[in-house]
């Protein structure tokens, strides 16, 4: 299964207790009810090595079209206006990741992997955070090399002391993170408010990470340069009708992070490996097994 379909109470009830194993095509398990699960002693395996890189693509591209207006160029070409827009020396202008601060949220994989293609754009600064504002990384081997990279590019990184200064500090807001109860609107109107004019905010995570609303009225009142989003709270019923899709400062997807042809071969292996793994049959071993 993958993360368009819910597993709940209903679900599980009906597969009944022969029902030994779930295994998701996503790095995410929001949409599993894992307390479910726990009380039926169901086990349940996700994918997330197998995505990563193909995610991190994405974040990165989403970065680029953001701050380069490529949204706004396409719709321009696609629409039929380019030969009525006389070039002139601010025509399309964006802003350049030189010399940028690079908030990501959540630094795991995806969000470190994300971060790597970016130095090479002469950022100079990162901050980071994971679930715990101001609490530096837990495990120093995980993410000894990507911290030794940014260095070597000479970029400062450190874990960023609260929220308020990753939305203060930050150009591009890079969000990674997974949806929990903590992190569900956590980039809401207060968070927003904190941001500078000329920032963006770039969402590979899931869409309720940001509050739509807000975001919308910070992008229409110009309190924040731009935004890129692979993933929209409501999705996939986001038509063309949408606000964030009509908002032109606005970059919209339909959730390809994953996207890729090696990604999803990879993904389709790792949850097989994990029923296989689930039910005990000799020689597999679980991709990913997630705690319940």
């Amino acid at each position: 299964m993958h993360n368009g379909e819910k597993i709940d109470d209903e679900l599980l009830d009906a597969a009944g207790p022969s029902l030994k194993v779930v295994s998701t095509m996503s790095a995410g398990f929001d949409h599993v009810q894992t307390a479910a699960l726990k009380k039926r002693g169901v086990r349940l395996g996700s994918t997330p090595d197998a995505l990563t890189a193909a995610t991190a693509d994405v974040g990165a591209m989403l970065v680029l079209m953001a701050s380069r207006r490529a949204g706004e160029g396409v719709r321009a070409v696609v629409d039929g206006k380019w030969p009525s827009m006389p070039w002139n020396p601010l025509l399309l202008c964006g802003q350049s990741l030189k010399g940028s601060t690079v908030g990501v949220l959540g630094f795991g994989k995806i969000g470190q992997l994300t971060l790597k293609r970016l130095l090479g754009f002469d950022i100079s600064r990162v901050l980071y955070s994971t679930s715990k504002p101001g609490v530096a990384l837990t495990s120093e081997k995980d993410h000894f090399d990507t911290i030794k990279t940014a260095e070597f590019h000479g970029v400062e990184i450190r874990p960023a002391e609260s929220y308020d200064e990753l939305a203060r500090e930050s150009d591009f807001l890079v969000l990674c993170c997974p949806l929990t109860s903590a992190t569900q609107g956590i980039v809401g109107a207060d968070f927003l408010a904190k941001m500078k004019p000329t920032a963006y905010v770039i969402n590979t995570a899931r869409g309720p990470v940001v509050d739509s609303d807000a975001l919308l009225a910070a992008l229409q009142e110009g309190r924040i340069a731009g935004a890129g989003l692979d993933v929209v709270t409501g999705e996939p019923n986001i038509g063309a009708d949408h606000p964030l899709v009509k908002e032109h400062k606005c970059v919209v997807l339909p959730h390809i992070g994953s996207a890729t042809v090696q990604a999803r071969s990879g993904m389709s292996r790792d949850a097989a490996r994990n029923c296989l793994a689930g039910v005990g049959v000799e020689g597999f071993e679980w991709a990913n097994e997630v705690e319940l």
